[in-house]
């Protein structure tokens, strides 16, 4: 087991069946958790289920108010945030000349300037602990693109570049940014996908077969801890070789 005592950590999207995982591996490390996401009914579950875990409802699309959440974090975490996992994220699936001026903007809203804005705020507490992590979860479709994901494929390209970039900017602040690029992996989404469809996309991964939840939430524990360390501006791909970059 990776070794997570005493870090305080945010994530993001974490009523999901993804962030379930994640926030199951970082607990059994022995981290301290501040679960977000706007279902209060299963933040509440969470808070229910998991020890060290405080939980607190917000919607990341407010990108005013983001600035007063990240104080709010700060605050519920001792003054000291030590990793933030940037987990939440939507989809808004369409092809590119049906797709309504709605539908580009909230996944870009979300998922790159959400992502950017709570990133800004907590990395202003990381400097005056002279250290910290942040993880940024993308997609295979942003290296790869995806027929009607125009605008999910462009937002999660976008936290590629974007964590690149703040990765050269906080280096020398001992402050490493990372992604961590998804593929298929066992979900809701993927439960809804037709059995032929299925086999259609399993064969065109090298190991034949969708990824698990824990095997995104296992690269998020190393990336968590101080095994990483000397690890920054990359992005570690968990998708079974369906792409290679």
């Amino acid at each position: 087991m990776i070794d997570l005592k005493n870090l305080n950590i945010i994530v993001t999207g974490a009523t999901g069946i993804i962030g379930n995982s994640i926030l199951e591996k970082l607990i059994l490390g022995g981290s301290n958790i501040l679960a977000t996401g706007t279902n209060e009914e299963k933040l509440e579950q969470i808070k229910n289920k998991y020890e060290n875990i405080n939980t607190l409802k917000f919607d990341i699309s407010k990108h005013n108010e983001i600035e007063k959440f990240a104080e709010s974090c700060n605050t519920i975490l001792s003054n000291k945030i030590d990793v933030l996992i940037n987990n939440a994220g939507i989809t808004k699936d369409n092809l590119s000349i049906r797709m309504r001026e709605e539908e580009w903007k909230k996944v870009i809203d979300i998922n790159l300037s959400s992502t950017f804005f709570l990133t800004k705020y907590v990395i202003k507490k990381m400097l005056k602990l002279k250290k910290g992590k942040i993880i940024n979860i993308t997609s295979v479709v942003g290296h790869s693109g995806n027929i009607g994901q125009a605008n999910y494929a462009a937002s999660k390209a976008g936290i590629i570049a974007m964590s690149k970039s703040l990765a050269l900017e906080y280096g020398k602040k001992n402050i490493t940014v990372n992604c961590v690029s998804p593929g298929f992996i066992m979900s809701e989404m993927t439960d809804k996908i037709s059995k032929d469809h299925t086999e259609l996309l399993k064969s065109r991964i090298s190991l034949n077969k969708f990824g698990n939840p824990e095997d995104v939430a296992n690269t998020i524990a190393f990336l968590s801890s101080n095994l990483s360390d000397y690890i920054t501006g990359e992005t570690i791909h968990v998708n079974g070789g369906m792409y290679f970059s």
